[in-house]
Order: structure tokens, then sequence, then C-alpha cells
């Protein structure tokens, strides 16, 4: 990919801190890190929906206590929604079926905590921030934007239909280096898989802490080989935005067009979706 165009595709009122998006059935399903609600946005009529994900939630959760789901995957005709993992609080998956609406939740502490051994993570730099599956195996993206910078990807594989029990998984971890944006290096915010290729978002923020927010340097796109974990580019998009969420829009044999959410780390419920053209 040599050249690509960003441009604001649309805006919602309604939803805040944007954290992950994924386009399904001409619909818009969106997390965000500081609420407790999916939504969703059908695109041919305008119309926004929430369903509730956890109990007695709200729009703007006070920060020690949000879930801080980071991540959405698509899986079947479910959706699968992640917490970072973070703090103990955010240690929740989410399954949301598409077709009845029902939501069921998974205690992911087991599996984080091989995570943090396999990956010699420490609790404060745990930052789970992507996620997607391809045919056998989920995968989790280390955002590693802590003290010791653990940027990189898992590759979890289920003995037993996804249970999250210790000794129900393996994990390998795959540490990844990015490039950096002015002197902080970039580190995963998202990733989705198209056939072989994981593109991936990634974000510089002024900070080492995965509790607290930074100046933001910018955002990159970049693409690897699913087998390698091998680079074959990356590109900074912006030097002001935090793209949070990435999904598939259209693809040709000349361009790639994706969506994208950005967090903006504020309480207001207004979310600009920008549409990321990549041209051969």
């Amino acid at each position: 990919m040599e050249k690509f165009q960003l441009t604001a595709f649309l805006k919602i009122t309604g939803i805040g801190a944007a954290s992950g998006i994924v386009l399904h059935n001409n619909s818009l399903y969106i997390i965000s890190d500081n609420s407790g609600f999916l939504y969703q946005y059908q695109l041919q009529n305008n119309h926004l929906s929430k369903y509730t994900l956890i109990e007695n939630t709200s729009q703007n959760i006070l920060k020690k206590l949000k879930p801080d789901f980071e991540s959405i995957a698509l899986k079947g005709n479910e959706l699968h929604i992640f917490g970072s993992g973070s703090t103990e609080n955010r240690n929740k998956k989410i399954i949301f079926n598409l077709e009845n609406n029902t939501v069921q939740e998974n205690d992911l502490s087991a599996l984080y905590q091989e995570i943090k051994k396999i990956g010699d993570i420490s609790d404060n730099d745990l930052n789970i921030e992507g996620a997607f599956y391809d045919n056998k195996n989920l995968y989790l993206l280390q955002r590693g934007n802590g003290t010791n910078s653990k940027n990189g990807i898992f590759k979890i594989n289920f003995k037993d239909k996804n249970q999250f029990q210790a000794g129900d998984f393996e994990v390998q971890f795959q540490s990844v280096q990015l490039p950096k944006i002015e002197h902080v290096e970039a580190t995963f915010t998202d990733a989705i898989l198209i056939e072989n290729t994981i593109y991936f978002l990634a974000c510089a923020e002024d900070t080492v802490s995965t509790y607290d927010d930074g100046d933001v340097l910018g955002s990159l796109i970049g693409c690897m080989d699913i087998e390698t974990f091998k680079i074959d580019f990356t590109q900074q998009i912006s030097n002001t935005h935090k793209f949070e969420g990435l999904t598939l829009y259209q693809k040709t044999e000349s361009k790639i067009i994706f969506l994208l959410c950005e967090d903006n780390d504020s309480e207001d419920l207004e979310s600009t979706i920008y549409k990321l053209t990549l041209t051969k």
C-alpha cells in the first residue's frame, strides 16, 4: 500500500470514548471504554440502539469502576467483547448473541494471569486493546504503553470450546516493535484479520501508564503476516487522533477501505467515524 486518504464518514450522537467497532449486516457495532453498553448504529436509517452488557451501568462510568471494554471481535453470530485487564475489575469478557440479543459474561482472570506469565508482563502493564479470531485461535493484542513497553500479540488455543479456567488453553506470545511517532514508540490499539493478513492500528501516547491518559502524538496503520508476524508496512495516518477501532468496509484489487473509531478521552457523547482508504 502506497497512498492513504482519511476522511470523516459520519458523526454519531450518543456514544463517547469509542474503543472498538465492527461492521456487520449494514450496522456498526461500537463499544466505549467509558460505558457498559453495546451500541448498534444502523447505516440505512441512521438509527442508534444500545444494549446493556453489565448490570447497573451508565454511559460514563467512574474510571476506577469501569470494565474498560477495549476490544470487540465478530465470531460467527456473536460479538466477543473484552476488558483490558489493566485492573482487577477489567477482566470481563462479554458474548453478545446477534440473533437474540442475549448476553453471556465470562471471567478472564485465569486467562489473563497466564498471559501475564507467558509474556512476562506485570499486573500494572497488562493492557489488552485488540482481539480477533482465525479458524482455531483467539488473538489478543497487548498495548505496550506501560513502564516495560511489552507490545505484542498473544495467540490462544482453547482445548475445550473457549473455556477460561487454568489448563483449558495454551498461550504463545510474540513481541512486536513498532515505529516511533516523535519520541514515543507506537503501540497496538486494535487489529482485524483479512485472509492471512493482520491489519492493525497503533497509537503513540506520551505516558508510561496503562491507566492514565497522556498527550496523543498520532496514530498509524500497518499489516503483518498471520503466520510469521513479520510487518509488511506501516503508515502514519494522523498526528492528533487516537484511533482505537478498526473494521473492514470494502476491499477491491486496488484498494482497501476501513472504518475507524476514535477515543477522544472525554465524557462527551459524540463520536466521529472515519473512513480510511489505502490504495496500491
